[in-house]
């Protein structure tokens, strides 16, 4: 009856083709599932993942073709982490460059070495090898084998003007621990699971965010069942939180609040998973529809890019 670490992350790109291509090929991810948003069909959701899109792997994009870039700032969260094998930044540094992405920072945080990028829309993403190995299994491409690929989230981070309140929903409703610092940056656990286990913070006092291409749009916290999910709703509201009801998304249930410090926060269940629409050697390969957009299927394939 508790949160196990991080369901996904949701960020906002621009060209659908560019972050597709990015995320599949540069840095092999699977594109577990393909849909599109539900509250604007004619824009893509993509989920990228591992082999069968498992909560703390995964990270999803409305990409809003022409959209304007956005700006990272306070009340937002504002870097992804990944695990990655121990001796295996030295392929990424090198698989990087060679695909003309820069390298922005190498070096050590909490003891363990990570090297930082952006996308192509400057979404600042991070590889971190751990001092202890992630055993999730990895998704394989041609390209990039199992002995160097990416495992699922290691952290997300968020950047505030004051911690305190976050801290608090943190801790006092979400359960997390406060594991210490490097820096400025704050860091929190939760030993229910142990990986995608880790919220960092940094504390600045600089302007806010905006939300638009490059930037997070919100991150979603695992819960087991609905059962867990509204006994934490019951738990938010009774914080004096407002909470949304419970939201059908198909692949989990959910319920998003807006923790004190700015950022989005939603609550999402394992259940049902990404193999209730299709067979798991053909996630993502075909273009799923919520039940109430299945009529008007010709039309939205019309209107959506093409990825190839």
């Amino acid at each position: 009856m508790s949160i196990q670490g991080l369901h996904h992350i949701t960020a906002i790109a621009g060209a659908a083709r560019r972050n597709h291509d990015f995320y599949t090929r540069i840095l092999g991810l699977r594109l577990v599932k393909k849909t599109v948003n539900f509250d604007d069909p004619g824009t893509y959701h993509f989920y990228f993942g591992d082999e069968k899109g498992t909560p703390g792997t995964l990270l999803t994009f409305f990409p809003w073709e022409g959209i304007q870039p956005g700006k990272q700032g306070t009340g937002q969260s504002t870097e992804i982490t990944y695990t990655v094998p121990l001796g295996s930044l030295e392929f990424w540094k090198k698989r990087l460059q060679d695909n003309n992405v820069k390298v922005n920072e190498s070096g050590k945080r909490f003891g363990e070495d990570f090297l930082s990028f952006e996308d192509p829309d400057g979404l600042p993403i991070t590889m971190l090898s751990p001092a202890k190995a992630d055993a999730r299994p990895a998704w394989e491409t041609n390209e990039i084998k199992a002995e160097v690929a990416t495992r699922g989230f290691h952290s997300v981070t968020l950047t505030l003007r004051n911690k305190s309140a976050t801290e608090n929903v943190l801790i006092n409703l979400l359960g997390y621990e406060y594991a210490g610092m490097d820096g400025n940056r704050h860091r929190y656990t939760t030993t229910t699971v142990e990986n995608a286990n880790i919220i960092d913070i940094i504390e600045v006092d600089g302007d806010r965010g905006v939300n638009a291409a490059g930037t997070i749009h919100h991150i979603a916290f695992r819960v087991k069942d609905e059962d867990v999910l509204m006994a934490m709703r019951q738990k938010i509201v009774d914080a004096g939180l407002h909470i949304t009801p419970k939201i059908d998304r198909n692949y989990f249930y959910s319920l998003y609040f807006r923790e004190p410090g700015g950022v989005l926060f939603e609550i999402a269940t394992d259940n049902p998973g990404f193999l209730v629409d299709e067979p798991l050697d053909e996630l993502g390969t075909h273009l799923m529809l919520p039940p109430q957009y299945e009529s008007s299927r010709a039309r939205i394939e019309e209107v959506l890019p093409s990825l190839n």
